[in-house]
């Protein structure tokens, strides 16, 4: 055998490996199908064309496929007309490898091996395809190709690889989207016709949302001193209470009540927030949490609800100033490593965009953008929270609309949900006229009466439901939302 030298070194050249395959596992598996349209169903729920690695059995299995999904026969017969003019059968001998396939299946029984076995040979050949383009892409030195978003692109193509099985989905058939939707109506048809995504723990919410559902993003805005982060931290509490791990209508492990949430929180340290988490759940005010000025009944209470939640799977993140890229890839790591079920950003205009734009609307854009992603890539919903500009305080009603978001343009088209937290009676308070002006006086605290411990999130977008306001109640002191009772259900006990 003649050497091939190379012009740097004058060393002889490395062969280059072959690819994991089996080539009789791929006969096998072709033929049993072929004498056996019934093994399709075994086979198909593990493996697809693209894992055979020879290209005409990948034509041969997409052709068995399609017909058998149409009640058709799939036999060498069938297929014969199909393949007649497939350059690549001819290569193998034409029609009659076909023949040849079903004649040698002998172990029909085994389609499931075979199957698996193709699979993860596939897994492995993209394994080392990944392998070499991190390595490609790490020894090409340029200023553009930062080594930190290297490190994030491979995780995110292991973690799809990880989770799918491949690194892109691509194009899906019409039936498999079909046949989600039709998983996610049962699922909700299972609930007795209740929630199709995670409760809040706010019935009137659920109600209108119909829970928060996988892969959407929703964004929940609103001025200082409104509440967001109040309600946001709420909704985790409550999510992250609820998690009952079990088998799922979709057959696998995972959380079939409430579910696992991941916070980041860029304005407020991890303690401060699982204060607020303590004073709800303890009923203490978490001012006098922060000064320690409790009574010992108060403090037990404390202590007590601490302990309850010390196994609840609420994940907090206090880094500031986070880049897009990380807080994408510090949730893929937390869903493999944990589990995640909802993911909570507090608050968007404080990420960082990857790389600095020109303007700061193309940032906000950028960071919209990938916060949609990261719901849709995890198939988890994702609540960012966001601040709204001044001009709302300009206005006589001071209800937030959509024109109010900041650099609003992309984050209205990119989110599902737009949510905006409104409590009249923080503007109310404001008005409070001089002692001395008794009739304004009298006014001023019947409106207050009125509007006192209430709250109100306006859906101004929903692109599956419909848009409107939902009342809450708002204790101030324990910076707790909750299900406000309306006067005709006085007397009827309180709503769950």
């Amino acid at each position: 055998m003649n050497e091939i030298a190379t012009p740097q070194a004058g060393l002889p050249a490395v062969p280059e490996p072959q690819l994991p395959h089996s080539i009789e596992a791929e006969q096998q598996l072709l033929g049993a199908l072929l004498t056996d349209n019934d093994l399709y169903d075994r086979a198909a729920s593990i493996v697809r064309s693209e894992h055979f690695y020879d290209p005409v059995h990948q034509r041969i299995f997409d052709l068995c496929a399609a017909r058998i999904q149409k009640n058709a026969l799939a036999s060498p017969v069938t297929l014969k007309p199909f393949l007649e003019d497939d350059e690549g059968l001819r290569a193998l001998g034409g029609p009659v490898y076909l023949i040849n396939l079903a004649a040698s299946a002998i172990a029909a029984y085994a389609v499931k091996d075979y199957a698996q076995m193709i699979h993860d040979l596939a897994v492995r050949r993209t394994l080392i395809g990944l392998g070499r383009d991190i390595s490609t892409k790490a020894s090409d030195v340029t200023v553009a190709s930062e080594p930190d978003e290297q490190i994030v692109e491979a995780e995110a193509a292991l973690y799809a690889l990880a989770e799918q099985g491949r690194t892109e989905s691509g194009f899906q058939s019409f039936l498999s989207a079909v046949t989600q939707a039709v998983n996610v109506a049962n699922a909700a048809y299972q609930r007795d016709g209740g929630l199709a995504g995670i409760s809040t723990g706010l019935i009137d919410l659920d109600k209108k949302l119909g829970g928060l559902h996988r892969s959407d993003l929703l964004i929940l805005a609103g001025r200082p001193s409104m509440g967001k982060t109040s309600l946001a931290t709420n909704i985790a509490f409550q999510v992250a209470k609820a998690y009952r791990k079990g088998t799922t209508h979709e057959g696998r492990e995972g959380a079939v009540n409430g579910g696992i949430v991941g916070f980041y929180s860029l304005e407020m340290s991890a303690e401060q927030l699982a204060a607020r988490i303590l004073s709800e759940a303890s009923e203490v005010p978490s001012e006098q949490i922060r000064r320690g000025d409790m009574t010992e009944a108060e403090f037990r209470r404390f202590v007590e609800a601490a302990k309850s939640l010390e196994a609840c799977p609420l994940y907090i993140d206090d880094t500031p100033a986070l880049p897009i890229s990380q807080l994408a890839a510090r949730a893929r790591r937390l869903k493999r490593t944990k589990g995640l079920d909802v993911l909570i950003v507090d608050y968007l205009q404080l990420v960082r965009p990857a790389t600095a734009k020109d303007s700061r609307v193309n940032e906000v854009s950028e960071i919209t953008q990938g916060l949609k992603a990261i719901a849709k890539e995890l198939d988890i919903p994702v609540i960012a929270l966001s601040q709204l500009s001044r001009q709302v305080e300009s206005r006589e009603d001071k209800r937030p609309q959509l024109s109010d978001l900041r650099e609003s343009g992309s984050i209205e088209q990119d989110a599902d949900v737009v949510m905006f937290v409104y409590r009249e009676e923080y503007y109310k308070e404001r008005e409070k006229p001089g002692d001395h002006q008794l009739e304004k006086m009298a006014e001023w605290q019947a409106a207050m009466e009125a509007v006192n411990g209430k709250a109100e999130v306006i859906i101004g977008k929903q692109r599956h439901g419909p848009i409107g306001s939902v009342e809450l109640s708002f204790e101030g002191r324990f910076t707790r939302f909750g299900n406000l009772i309306q006067p005709w259900q006085q007397g009827g006990g309180e709503r769950g």
